[in-house]
């Protein structure tokens, strides 16, 4: 038995409960990161020189409280200061592209007669990575053509057809169900069209710029 690689998000896990309003968020954690210190609200307010009014205020996310008081809230908490964001949830982007209604582009690939159909795309975002998905389809009138070249990390998914894809020196046969992960920075792209027409998905991932 092959020993599993070892992975580092886990995709059944379930997220803390996260807040939508900053204040709440903040005031939330506050909360938190005092009664595990095992401080009251009077004793958290005199050590960061707050009134006790103000810091309750603060806990049940009535007020926005300023850098200033979250850095002596941080010093006194003994907390890095970005931990009071924590439990703030931005606002998450996603595009639902109905059957048929794939975005076709101009990519390098189209003037080997490879068409490509853009499946959704999400601009700037938290997580500092694009990704863009692909359906690319191949025919009879599409050509060879290994010398494709990018930034990123690129995995293909063969649906129909079958392909020989090269990347870099090594050559590979893909048939439905199979999948090939590559740096897409070496030369890569179909060498040998074996069965048409053939698809697949390419989901191209980058940092961004």
């Amino acid at each position: 038995m092959k020993p599993q690689p070892g992975l580092h998000q886990n995709p059944h896990r379930l997220r803390e409960r996260v807040e939508r309003n900053l204040e709440s968020a903040i005031g939330r954690e506050v909360r938190a990161q005092r009664r595990r210190k095992g401080m009251t609200v009077a004793e958290l307010a005199q050590a960061a020189g707050l009134s006790v009014g103000m810091l309750s205020k603060i806990e049940n996310g009535i007020t926005s409280p300023s850098l200033t008081t979250l850095h002596m809230l941080s010093q006194t908490l003994s907390a890095p200061l970005t931990s009071f964001f924590r439990l703030f949830e931005e606002r998450r982007e996603a595009q639902h592209v109905k059957a048929g209604e794939h975005l076709e582009i101009e990519r390098r690939g189209t003037r080997a007669g490879h068409q490509y159909h853009l499946l959704g795309h999400i601009g700037a975002n938290t997580s500092g990575v694009v990704v863009e998905p692909y359906l690319i389809t191949l025919t009879t009138e599409s050509d060879v053509f290994p010398t494709f070249q990018h930034e990123g990390t690129e995995l293909l998914y063969m649906l129909e057809g079958e392909v020989v894809y090269r990347h870099g020196d090594a050559l590979y046969h893909l048939r439905p169900g199979d999948s090939l992960l590559f740096d897409a920075d070496a030369r890569h792209g179909p060498e040998d069209l074996v069965k048409l027409p053939a698809r697949y998905l390419s989901v191209i991932s980058y940092p961004q710029s």
